[in-house]
């Protein structure tokens, strides 16, 4: 009988989930939806999800799709409420939460990628956003 230690049979069954078909569909699928809002501000962001959502048949790479939506559209709601409140003029007293919006905006996206690639079971959820899908 050969002696495996724990880490080596968690080895065995990573190497042997992460190459298999499936998971580098989900894999790509997801990180797809979550690159996508790096694309464009406007439609992009909206239909790439929207696409994977139709052509996938998996349960973690719906919920990553939906998720990116709700980034995009909550990012969009953001954006609109500060805009409007610069238009108004009362808006300098929120710059600071405008730097932090455009920070949250490239940050979170790059730490849902990662997590799509590293954490192959668990859909990401992204903080403060909406979750209208």
């Amino acid at each position: 009988m050969a002696n495996v230690t724990l880490l080596e049979a968690d080895a065995r069954i990573m190497k042997s989930t992460t190459h298999s078909p499936d998971i580098q569909k989900r894999k790509l699928l997801s990180t797809l939806c979550h690159v996508s809002t790096f694309s464009s501000w406007l439609i992009v962001p909206l239909i790439i999800p929207i696409i994977v959502i139709c052509i996938s048949e998996d349960e973690i790479t719906i919920e990553n799709a939906k998720e990116a939506i709700n980034f995009h559209i909550s990012f969009a709601i953001y954006y609109a409420f500060l805009i409007l409140s610069f238009i108004l003029i009362i808006g300098f007293v929120l710059l600071p939460i405008l730097v932090l919006v455009i920070i949250a905006d490239y940050v979170l996206p790059i730490i849902a990628i990662v997590n799509c690639v590293t954490r192959l079971n668990k859909p990401y959820r992204y903080p403060f956003i909406f979750r209208l899908v």
